[in-house]
C-alpha cells in the first residue's frame, strides 16, 4: 500500500500522507518544485498540550485529540458516537486517489477519493458504509487545510432580487458558518466559500475555494482553532434523523469542488469556468437570444396578444420565445391552478399547438414555464390529493406565494408531475422549459421522516428523465430568480435565471459575483422594461443592453410597444449579441481592479487573446472630476490591438463633456501599453456603460 497521495495538474498540487493510520493533507496550493520526502513536518509541542504532536487527518476525530469540529457526527441511539478510523488502503496516481478507511469497533467503513482536472480543480467524494446495526448520520463534512497566510474569507449574501452581495472579512479564531435551511440552495446561498490572502484582488494573490454539488440544505465553514490551525469545509445539512443507514446501507455525500488560484479571483473563476465547459453535458449549441413574456403579459394570456409579441420578436431577430406562468388550469393569478398541468381552455381554447406552430414557422423555438414541485391549495390536484404535500404530523404548512410543496418522494406524485409535464412538452413541440421554484420547504416530511434529501434527489431524477424522453430539451433553473443556483443543479439544467431583478444597475453586481463560479453562457441576462418592475428606476436602453450582453442574453419586455428607434436599436443589439456570443461564451472573464468604486471595468478575452470585449460602467457619480485611466488586464503584451467603441443599442448615457479622442476615432495600441498605461477614461453619466472592442492586428 502506498502511503502518499499526490495530485498534480493545472499548476496545482495536492499532497497527503498516511500518518499513524490517519490521512493527513500536507499541502494544497501552487505546484511545488522539489520533493517533500525529507521535509520536517513535525511541529512544536506547546505547554499545557498533548505530550506529542497529533495528526488527526481529514477525519478530525475527537478520539485522535482533535478539538475543532469533526468530519463525522453520528451514533447508534446514543452509542458508537466516537469514531477512530484507520486507513486500510490508498490507491493513487498523479490525477486521482482513493483512500479506504475502517473503524472495526463501530463497524463503519469510509471511502474518500479525489480527482484533479487540467485546470487544477479537484473533485472530492465521500461515501460512508455501515456494516453494523442501524446508524444515524448527523453530519459528514469535507475538510481541507488552509495555510496561515489565508487570513480572509469571501462569500455572498442576498435576498430575493438582490442576490450575491460579497462579504469579505478577516479569519479569526472560531467558526464562520454559512448555512442554508430552505430545502433549496436559496437567494442567500453563497454558491461557494472562498479563503484568500489580505492582498488578493481580481488579478493577483492567492485564493482557495470549495463548493458542494448540491441543491438542498447545506453548510459551509471556515474554522480557526486556538492553535492557529485554519480549515475550510462543507457538508450537506440533515434534519434530525434524516439520514439513517440500515445494516449494509451507505451514504454518498454530494461531491465537493475545490479550486486554487495564485492569479487572483479571476484566476479562480477561470478554473471553475473551464472545468464546467469541459463537461460532456455542457451546452454545446449557441445560446439563443430569448424573449420571455412574463414582464410583458403576466397572467393576461390570449392568442392575439401573444401572437403580436411573437411577430415583433421574429422581426427583430429573437431566436426563442418562452410563454411564462398562466397558460394552465385556473391559473389567472398566483392564487389558484398551480399543479393542474393541463392547458386552460379559457385562455387557450385551441390549445398551445397553434401558437407553437406559429412560433416555429417564424424560425424560433417554443419555450414554456412550469413549477412542477408546487401546488396551490385552490387546485384540482390538491383537492384530489391533499396527502401529496410535504408535511409532518398532519399539519398543513403556511403557504408562500399561496402555494404548498408536492412530495416528490411519493411515487404517485412524482409520476403525475413527470407524465403531465412530459405530455405537454411532447404534444406541443416544446424545446425549452423554464422551471420555477417559488418557495422554501418547511415541515418537509414524508411518512414521518424528513425528506429534503429525497426531494433534492427526486428533482434531479425528474429533470434527467425529461431530458431523456425529449432529446435536445433545454431546462432553465429559476427559483424566484436566483434562489437555486448551485453546482449540483448545474449538472441537470442548461441555464440559470440569475435574478428576478431586471434593473440593469442592480444586475451589474449580481451578475459580476454569480460569475465567480459559473460561466456567462449559463447566466440568463435580459433587457427589462423601463421603468424597471422591481425598482421603478428609469434606465437608458444602451445601459440595459450593455448589461444584458454579458451573459446568455434575452429580453423581458413588451416589445409590441417599442418606438421605431427602440426597435432599430434592439434589433441592432440582437445582431451584435449573435456576432459576439462565441467570444462571450468561451473566453476568459476579466474583472479589472478599477481604483474608483463608482465604476466597473470588465470584459471577456478570447483564449488566444486575439479579441476582447469590455464594458466600462459608471454606476454612480464619481467623487473626482477626472476618472481613473482604463488599465486593461489579460491581453497579449506583444500584440497590437485595434480599439473601437461599440454602440449596438445606441449611444451610452451621453458623456458630460468632450470625450477622449479614441472614443470617437479609435486607437491602435500594444497590449503592453493598454495594461500598463491604459487609455484615458471618458466621463460618463451615472448608470451608463461604454462597450469597447479590442481586436489584435495581424503582424
Amino acid at each position: 500500500m502506498t502511503s502518499r497521495a499526490h495530485l498534480s495538474s493545472g499548476g496545482v498540487d495536492f499532497i497527503a500522507d498516511v500518518v499513524d493510520g490517519a490521512f493527513v493533507v500536507r499541502y494544497w496550493g501552487a505546484t511545488l518544485e522539489g520533493s517533500l520526502d525529507n521535509f520536517p513536518f513535525t511541529r512544536s509541542v506547546a505547554n499545557s498540550d498533548y505530550d506529542a504532536v497529533i495528526n488527526p487527518g481529514v477525519m478530525r476525530e475527537h478520539s485522535r485529540g482533535w478539538l475543532g469540529y469533526p468530519s463525522l457526527r453520528g451514533h447508534r441511539n446514543g452509542r458508537d458516537w466516537s469514531s477512530y478510523f484507520k486507513v486500510s488502503e490508498v490507491v493513487s496516481n498523479a490525477e486521482s486517489f482513493t483512500v479506504h478507511f475502517s473503524d472495526q469497533a463501530l463497524q463503519l467503513r469510509l471511502t474518500f477519493s479525489g480527482h484533479i482536472d487540467s485546470q487544477g480543480i479537484i473533485t472530492f467524494e465521500l461515501e460512508l458504509h455501515n456494516d453494523g446495526d442501524e446508524y444515524i448520520v448527523d453530519e459528514l463534512w469535507y475538510w481541507l487545510p488552509l495555510p496561515d497566510r489565508a487570513n480572509e474569507s469571501l462569500d455572498f449574501a442576498g435576498r430575493w432580487s438582490n442576490e450575491r452581495n460579497p462579504q469579505r472579512r478577516a479569519i479569526e479564531i472560531g467558526r464562520w458558518v454559512r448555512d442554508s435551511h430552505e430545502g433549496r440552495s436559496g437567494h442567500n446561498y453563497t454558491i461557494g466559500q472562498i479563503a484568500l490572502t489580505s492582498n488578493t484582488d481580481f488579478e493577483s494573490g492567492e485564493s482557495w475555494s470549495i463548493s458542494l454539488k448540491w441543491s438542498g440544505d447545506s453548510q459551509y465553514c471556515i474554522e480557526k482553532t486556538y492553535e492557529g490551525i485554519t480549515s475550510i469545509g462543507a457538508s450537506e445539512k440533515f434534519l434530525p434523523g434524516e439520514m439513517i443507514l440500515a445494516k449494509g446501507g451507505s451514504y454518498s455525500a454530494p461531491a465537493l469542488i475545490a479550486g486554487y488560484s495564485r492569479n487572483g479571483l479571476d484566476g479562480l473563476s477561470h478554473s471553475h469556468h473551464q472545468h464546467l465547459r469541459a463537461r460532456s453535458r455542457h451546452p454545446q449549441t449557441p445560446r439563443l437570444l430569448t424573449l420571455n413574456m412574463w414582464e410583458a403579459i403576466s397572467f393576461d394570456h390570449n392568442d392575439e396578444r401573444v401572437a403580436a409579441l411573437v411577430d415583433v420578436a421574429a422581426e427583430i431577430g429573437v431566436e426563442r420565445v418562452v410563454l411564462d406562468d398562466g397558460w394552465f388550469g385556473s391559473r389567472r393569478s398566483d392564487r389558484s391552478g398551480l399543479g393542474d398541468w393541463q392547458i386552460s381552455p379559457d385562455v387557450w381554447p385551441n390549445g398551445l399547438k397553434p401558437i407553437s406552430k406559429h412560433i416555429r414557422a417564424r424560425g424560433m423555438q417554443f419555450g414554456l414555464w412550469f413549477e412542477g414541485e408546487m401546488v396551490n391549495p385552490d387546485s384540482d390536484l390538491y383537492r384530489a390529493h391533499p396527502d401529496w404535500i410535504l408535511s409532518e404530523q398532519g399539519r398543513v404548512q403556511p403557504t408562500w406565494r399561496h402555494q404548498l410543496v408536492l412530495d416528490l418522494s411519493n411515487a404517485e406524485a412524482f409520476d403525475y408531475v413527470l407524465e403531465s409535464t412530459s405530455a405537454i412538452i411532447g404534444d406541443n413541440d416544446v424545446s425549452y422549459i423554464k422551471w420555477d421554484h417559488n418557495r422554501t420547504l418547511i415541515d418537509a416530511g414524508h411518512l414521518g421522516r424528513p425528506a429534503i434529501h429525497r426531494q433534492t434527489r427526486a428533482i434531479y431524477r425528474l429533470f434527467d428523465e425529461l431530458k431523456s424522453r425529449h432529446p435536445g430539451l433545454e431546462i432553465e433553473s429559476c427559483a424566484s430568480g436566483g434562489g437555486r443556483i448551485d453546482l449540483g443543479m448545474v449538472d441537470h439544467v442548461d441555464r440559470f435565471w440569475v435574478s428576478d431583478n431586471n434593473d440593469a444597475l442592480e444586475r451589474q453586481h449580481i451578475q459580476r459575483w454569480t460569475a465567480q463560479f459559473l460561466p456567462l453562457e449559463l447566466l440568463g441576462s435580459h433587457i427589462g422594461p423601463t421603468p424597471g418592475h422591481q425598482t421603478g428606476r428609469k434606465l437608458e436602453l444602451s445601459f440595459r443592453a450593455a448589461t444584458a450582453l454579458f451573459g446568455h442574453a434575452g429580453i423581458e419586455w413588451d416589445i409590441t410597444k417599442l418606438s421605431g428607434e427602440e426597435k432599430r436599436d434592439l434589433s441592432s443589439w440582437i445582431a451584435y449579441y449573435k456576432n459576439k456570443r462565441e467570444l462571450l461564451h468561451s473566453g476568459r472573464l476579466v474583472r479589472v481592479d478599477y481604483p474608483d468604486e463608482s465604476a466597473y471595468l470588465y470584459g471577456v478575452i478570447a483564449q488566444n487573446k486575439k479579441e476582447a470585449l469590455f464594458n466600462f460602467v459608471q454606476l454612480r457619480p464619481a467623487i473626482q472630476s477626472q476618472p481613473a485611466s482604463l488599465l486593461f488586464s489579460g491581453l497579449d503584451p506583444k500584440a497590437r490591438y485595434k480599439v473601437e467603441v461599440a454602440t449596438p443599442a445606441g449611444q451610452p448615457g451621453m458623456m458630460l463633456i468632450k470625450p477622449p479622442a479614441w472614443v470617437d476615432c479609435g486607437a491602435n495600441v500594444s497590449g503592453d501599453v493598454l495594461m500598463k498605461l491604459g487609455l484615458p477614461a471618458p466621463i460618463l453619466r451615472p448608470e451608463s456603460a461604454l462597450t469597447i472592442e479590442l481586436t489584435s492586428l495581424a503582424k
